[in-house]
């Protein structure tokens, strides 16, 4: 379900759904959670502009760090804030039945050289399998694609179970 349905259904179900039960996860929960997911949005902020995209990433749960394979074309307004250092949030969440799950990463984007990739990170940008390049107009020449790291300056994860009543 994408974020905006989630938002609708739950402005939507006010009257009949309730806030039963909201807990921070564990931090071995964070793990297991990320390392079942693949996919969340990266929002990016320099001054007073934010920028938001989804993203496909491979998760580290040893030093608790995102492996991310970010493309863009030269001069977008994505390179734009990938140039600048900006300060990022990375979401994950999901719904399953009667619980929420999110968790948010802060903290600031490594860019890495590939000549200085270790084994175990070559390995975990192969778990940021999106995106192919077919979904892209442009074709591959055209495109900037660069190996980034966000090891966490914060990692917190929330859990809730709602009432619905029926």
């Amino acid at each position: 379900m994408t974020t905006l349905k989630i938002l609708i259904h739950l402005c939507q179900d006010t009257e009949t759904m309730a806030i039963d039960k909201e807990t921070d996860m564990t931090d071995e929960e964070i793990d297991d959670f990320l390392g079942r997911h693949e996919t969340g949005v990266l929002s990016l902020a320099r001054t007073d502009e934010p920028y938001a995209i989804p993203i496909s990433y491979g998760y580290d749960d040893d030093n608790r760090g995102f492996y991310m394979r970010l493309v863009s074309t030269p001069d977008s307004e994505k390179r734009e804030f990938l140039d600048s250092s900006p300060q990022a949030r990375l979401v994950v969440y999901d719904e399953a039945e009667s619980t929420y799950r999110s968790v948010i990463a802060t903290g600031t984007l490594e860019d890495i050289d590939p000549s200085d990739l270790t084994p175990d990170q070559i390995a975990q940008y192969g778990e940021a399998r999106r995106p192919l390049f077919e979904i892209w107009a442009e074709g591959k020449e055209d495109l900037n694609i660069e190996l980034y790291q966000l090891v966490p300056e914060s990692l917190n994860g929330r859990r809730t179970e709602v009432d619905r009543e029926e």
